[in-house]
């Protein structure tokens, strides 16, 4: 008899059938036993009065794998509107050492420290799958809503012979009894094949050795990036982005309705254009002085708290950051050098993506190295490419687990990853 999932036993009412997955819980009443049984799609019930299967199901603690075949019967209080009566329950394993916290909760309970310890079987929870199972659809949609747009996914390498951006921190390891360097990004090498397809888009692990402990930093994430060609300015690629964002979140909706469902969210609308300040102006909005280099994330709530009064958006675009806070390879604003063609997305108050146009003359990648101080031989072999043609060209990153935590209103970053990464984590 082939498995049903229990998403799928609404369709099957009158018939017998085969469920298998996890204890969920048990509920021993006098007369009679619920079983509550977990499988990857949700929840089934299995109603228990035989006193040999009650016997049985009585030694199985919560989390044991399990067999049940049984009748499929509507109730309407029951997980999904069915429930399986006159059942047989058959073990697919030892009985299960229970977790240290209770899966079938609501919540879980555990502190995030000990969630994270215990992260294989914390991840059952239906609150923290579901936000993994909106991570995935997200990935989804990004990758299908650039495939519609003729981008060609690239892999890049994670390990690298120099660090990717000036001054960032690196981790370091030993290549063959060489030096090199885990990636903080693609971004050199997704420039790169801008020259062979126009278009090109990466899903994959990026590396910072910077010690930050907050609840929006981790050491190790997934980074969604983009780069295309022939671009007019930076606005050409703010244009693809927030049609990537919207593509994400309508296969959210579509791939991960059940999982927004557990979550109670409402996901947001992405506006058709979504507003856009200068930086400068973000200052003002901000409150912050005038020559503030950058934005501190009191500044990123209060500009988020600005955006949906006043064009009831939880997205704003700031634009134009100033060059010496923008990587060398930054296309400055040819009407105001000291500004970038280059921008970040706030997502409700928090930055999530950072992009801008990029230098595609082999002439001012050598002008922005010498103004910084930066020797050209570490990157001799990304900055030659530029001497054989490159169009004009920009893109983007966002940061998946940034995205998540923001979209389902997580506290923490690690609440939405499956085994993070962070200053004082290397396992599980």
């Amino acid at each position: 008899m082939q498995r049903i999932l229990s998403a799928h036993l609404p369709t099957r009412t009158g018939t017998t059938v085969r469920i298998a997955g996890w204890v969920h819980r048990r509920r021993l009443l006098k007369s009679v036993a619920f079983l509550i049984v977990r499988d990857a799609t949700g929840l089934t019930q299995v109603v228990v009065t035989d006193p040999d299967v009650r016997a049985a199901v009585t030694a199985l603690p919560e989390e044991t794998v399990v067999e049940v075949v049984g009748t499929v019967t509507a109730n309407g209080t029951a997980p999904a509107g069915v429930e399986l009566i006159r059942p047989t329950v058959r073990p697919l394993g030892p009985p299960a050492v229970p977790p240290p916290f209770d899966l079938y909760r609501p919540a879980l309970t555990a502190t995030l420290p000990t969630q994270l310890d215990h992260a294989p079987v914390a991840l059952r929870h239906p609150t923290r799958a579901a936000a993994l199972r909106i991570a995935a659809a997200a990935v989804a949609g990004f990758r299908a809503t650039l495939d519609t747009r003729d981008f060609v996914e690239v892999h890049t390498p994670k390990v690298v012979a120099t660090s990717t951006e000036s001054g960032a921190n690196v981790f370091a390891l030993d290549w063959f009894g060489r030096p090199a360097y885990l990636a903080q990004s693609p971004q050199f090498y997704k420039q790169l094949m801008v020259g062979v397809f126009e278009r090109v888009y990466e899903v994959g692990p990026v590396f910072r050795a910077e010690p930050h402990d907050t609840v929006r930093h981790l050491a190790q994430y997934t980074s969604l990036d983009a780069e295309l060609g022939f671009v007019d300015d930076h606005r050409d690629v703010m244009a693809v982005l927030r049609d990537t964002l919207a593509g994400m979140l309508a296969e959210v909706a579509r791939r991960a309705g059940g999982a927004v469902a557990t979550l109670g969210l409402t996901l947001p609308g992405v506006p058709a254009e979504i507003p856009a300040v200068h930086f400068t102006e973000a200052l003002r909005i901000a409150g912050a002085p005038a020559d503030e280099p950058d934005l501190a994330p009191a500044h990123e709530r209060a500009l988020g708290e600005w955006a949906r009064a006043t064009h009831g958006s939880d997205f704003l675009y700031v634009t134009g950051y100033p060059m010496a806070k923008r990587p060398f390879y930054t296309h400055p604003d040819p009407a105001r050098p000291a500004y970038s063609n280059g921008f970040d997305l706030l997502f409700r108050g928090l930055e999530l993506v950072t992009g801008g146009q990029r230098l595609h003359r082999h002439a001012d990648y050598l002008a922005a190295l010498a103004a910084r101080g930066e020797p050209v031989e570490p990157y001799a072999c990304y900055v030659d490419a530029f001497r054989h043609g490159m169009p004009p060209h920009g893109g983007f990153a966002i940061g998946l687990e940034r995205f998540v935590a923001r979209l389902v209103g997580a506290a923490n970053v690690r609440e939405v990853t499956a085994f993070p990464r962070d200053l004082h984590r290397l396992t599980p």
